[in-house]
């Protein structure tokens, strides 16, 4: 666990920081990779979240319907303001790359054809699987003394991945699973 980790959280930021720290999480992210890049802007550097906060925070995120970053600015903006918050935080993770996105599609489509295009986009995707396995392997130094966690995610891993089992049933079937081990208990004192 570095300093970033262990430093006391930040004040909720106001309105035009949230803005732009979201533009800041929505730009770092060319090629994917935007959880990991979430998890270092706004746990680490700006200190907005805990690191058990932003894995609670990305786990509703991907459970809902929805681009999980979108998900993640609408919890994160409604936490530190509310309605405002939540559509001030879509706005930063949504306008800049949208309008950049569109530019991008328009070049794209005049000069797809290209080889050395072909060959950017290979290696642009290299680059986002590599930052999405940086991901799995932060969390999963959070949950490596849990044996359950690592049942759960190798359970996860291997529907997805091995079976290829669609998400909602595997969602649907393990959710509640977890959500059932780790229900708070009361404990005899």
């Amino acid at each position: 666990m570095n300093e970033h980790q262990r430093a006391a959280p930040a004040p909720p930021p106001r309105l035009g920081p949230l803005f732009l720290g979201m533009v800041q999480v929505a730009m770092s992210a060319f090629g994917g990779g935007l959880s990991a890049w979430s998890q270092r802007i706004l746990v680490e550097q700006r200190r907005w979240l805990s690191q058990e906060r932003f894995l609670t925070a990305l786990t509703v995120a991907r459970l809902l319907p929805g681009p999980n970053q979108v998900n993640m600015a609408i919890f994160i903006g409604a936490e530190c303001h509310g309605w405002r918050g939540a559509l001030v935080a879509i706005a930063g993770i949504l306008v800049l790359p949208f309008t950049l996105l569109m530019g991008a599609g328009l070049v794209y489509f005049r000069y797809h054809q290209i080889a050395a295009v072909e060959h950017i986009l290979a290696g642009v995707v290299a680059a986002a699987a590599g930052m999405a396995l940086s991901m799995g392997f932060r969390i999963l130094g959070r949950y490596k003394g849990d044996p359950m966690a690592l049942v759960l995610a190798s359970l996860s891993f291997i529907a997805l991945s091995v079976l290829h089992v669609r998400l909602i049933p595997v969602v649907i079937t393990l959710g509640p699973l977890a959500m059932a081990w780790y229900w708070p208990r009361k404990t005899s004192t």
